[in-house]
């Protein structure tokens, strides 16, 4: 499923205290988005416990239970952790990536919160999750009669508020200090090939590793921290982000190459803290230039004039990297008039020749 908007972390959560407690919720999102994470905390600020049951490991048997004869009759045990006597969240996770014969077994569970003559103590909650078609994760359809029993949301990142949490949580500065610089790098989409690549996850992970390792208390060899960056997040990103720890130290660089008090990394050595800064610098002009020229303010009047001058100081050391500030990327180009005083200054530049 892919609904037409999405929504984000702190707009679930508001959803999730309004609809959940009345309706089953169905988060949908990629892997390492965030969705367990949600849950756990809602379950927490309602002050119940949470009870996660993975649906890719899974049985009809886990669910409805097993067999017992009573008398004459029989009846069904269901499983111990769903049949409690105090209000729970139930959090059926990778609730897509189960077999429709599983899925049937939780129809009662979502729609009337009962299991056989089992229902659900008062107050409990059931909240379902899973990963879209196109994540390259194991999904399998849905049926319409499990879709229509439950309200479904749609879960994208936002950087800001992930920031937010991140510093409550003591991510490792060097994490946060690249995602403040670099935004768009929090999520990639799940590639096609089986590689690492970045999600709130996995930066949690890279922080985790960084901290295990000691890193900012001391240095570690090259070799290793190419080693935990390539082992968690995507290549392109690892890449930079190996950039950026080397110009740690001057986390200002970017800024102060605008102030015109500093220059552009020019030396050999340096190739790969010039891209980092010439990609950081593109994504800034990205996110700051307007779409319409009068729509400027003054901060973005000062940028535009600098940053011509900028491409072309950057085109005397790098025509590559030059080309690559000023490129389509996806769909992701700057804006009209910018393109049109870049081609009238550095003509060459836009063309390509």
């Amino acid at each position: 499923m892919n609904l037409p908007m999405s929504v984000t972390q702190n707009e679930v959560a508001e959803i999730l205290l309004n609809i959940a407690t009345v309706r089953p919720v169905f988060l949908w999102g990629a892997p390492g988005i965030g969705k367990s994470a949600l849950v756990e905390k809602f379950a927490e600020d309602v002050g119940l416990p949470c009870v996660s049951m993975l649906g890719s490991q899974l049985a009809p048997e886990d669910i409805i239970g097993i067999p017992r004869i009573n008398g004459e009759t029989s009846e069904f045990l269901p499983p111990k952790m769903i049949a409690r006597k105090e209000p729970y969240l139930l959090f059926l996770d990778e609730l897509n990536a189960c077999s429709q014969e599983v899925q049937k077994a939780f129809y009662s569970l979502i729609h009337e919160k009962r299991i056989g003559e089992y229902h659900l103590p008062e107050g409990s909650i059931v909240i379902g999750a899973g990963n879209r078609a196109q994540d390259n994760a194991i999904v399998k359809t849905m049926s319409s009669a499990l879709v229509n029993r439950m309200f479904h949301v749609q879960l994208t990142v936002n950087t800001k508020q992930w920031l937010s949490w991140a510093y409550e949580a003591g991510i490792h500065p060097w994490v946060t200090d690249y995602i403040t610089e670099r935004p768009d790098h929090l999520f990639s989409e799940p590639p096609k090939t089986e590689e690492p690549y970045s999600t709130p996850r996995s930066w949690h992970m890279l922080s985790d590793a960084l901290k295990a390792y000691g890193a900012g208390e001391k240095e570690l060899p090259e070799g290793t921290l190419r080693a935990l960056a390539y082992g968690c997040i995507s290549a392109a990103h690892a890449g930079m982000f190996l950039a950026f720890t080397k110009q740690s130290g001057n986390r200002h660089l970017l800024r102060d190459i605008i102030k015109g008090t500093a220059k552009f990394p020019s030396k050999p050595e340096e190739r790969d803290v010039l891209y980092f800064v010439a990609q950081s610098f593109r994504a800034m002009l990205l996110h700051e230039l307007p779409e319409k020229k009068q729509k400027m303010n003054r901060e973005a009047q000062y940028l535009s004039h600098r940053a011509k001058a900028m491409i072309k100081e950057l085109s005397s050391i790098n025509y590559e990297i030059a080309q690559m500030v000023v490129s389509d990327d996806n769909g992701k180009v700057l804006p009209d008039w910018f393109m049109v005083e870049i081609v009238r200054d550095l003509p060459r530049l836009v063309s390509g020749k």
